[in-house]
């Protein structure tokens, strides 16, 4: 059984997303064992505490630079055991230790199809404006590794949406996240934790299941 961190910073809906698939037994061989949270007030922190998931917080205050918090995290991370790390809303920029523990075992979910409207000051609402501002007719979400690169790792599943007339930053950024966010994250946590994924170049190869 796969021990799952699920790294936060806000209201958890992700999170709730991953407790919910957990509760209709869809993460195959893995349990959700710890959430770590940035901020001491996150909302996240009672979604876990309802879900009797242990809480941690790791105030990213309390530290003098990214790398330090990093490496608090990885010390954490180690010492409870994990085998996944899934950043759900994490608004803090992982230094190079974080991948050096988990090489293609950090999971992030990032609210458009990548390579577009990623990267660098690409989060939040910004990527929804940056979609309607650029006059796409779909977006999405997609699931991928994390590595160096902010947004650049491989990507493990992606699903589109259609963008519509009458949508706002918060319209869509609310339909990405119910049709695409909510949908493929548990399932690429499954995937990984059912080891089905396979990491080749920039390819992510899925077996087929038992």
């Amino acid at each position: 059984m796969i021990r799952i961190a699920v790294l936060v910073s806000g209201g958890g809906t992700n999170l709730q997303a991953l407790i919910d698939a957990q509760n209709r037994g869809e993460l195959k061989n893995g349990v959700l064992a710890a959430v770590l949270s940035s901020r001491p007030d996150a909302y996240a922190l009672e979604r876990a505490a309802q879900a009797g998931i242990p809480g941690y917080v790791v105030a990213r205050k309390e530290y003098a630079s990214n790398r330090e918090m990093t490496c608090a995290l990885v010390a954490k991370l180690r010492e409870l055991d994990i085998g996944l790390v899934v950043l759900a809303g994490f608004m803090h920029i992982l230094t190079e230790e974080m991948v050096q523990a988990y090489p293609n075992a950090i999971l992030n979910v990032h609210p458009a199809l990548i390579p577009s409207f990623c990267g660098a000051g690409y989060y939040g609402l910004h990527v929804h404006e940056a979609a309607l501002a650029y006059g796409v007719k779909v977006t999405g979400a997609t699931v991928h590794f994390v590595n160096e690169e902010p947004d650049g790792g491989p990507i493990v599943l992606q699903k589109a949406v259609e963008i519509r007339e009458d949508d706002t930053p918060e319209s869509l950024q609310r339909r990405v996240m119910e049709q695409a966010e909510w949908q493929i994250l548990p399932r690429a946590v499954s995937l990984f934790c059912e080891g089905r994924l396979s990491v080749e170049g920039r390819a992510v190869k899925i077996s087929e299941g038992a």
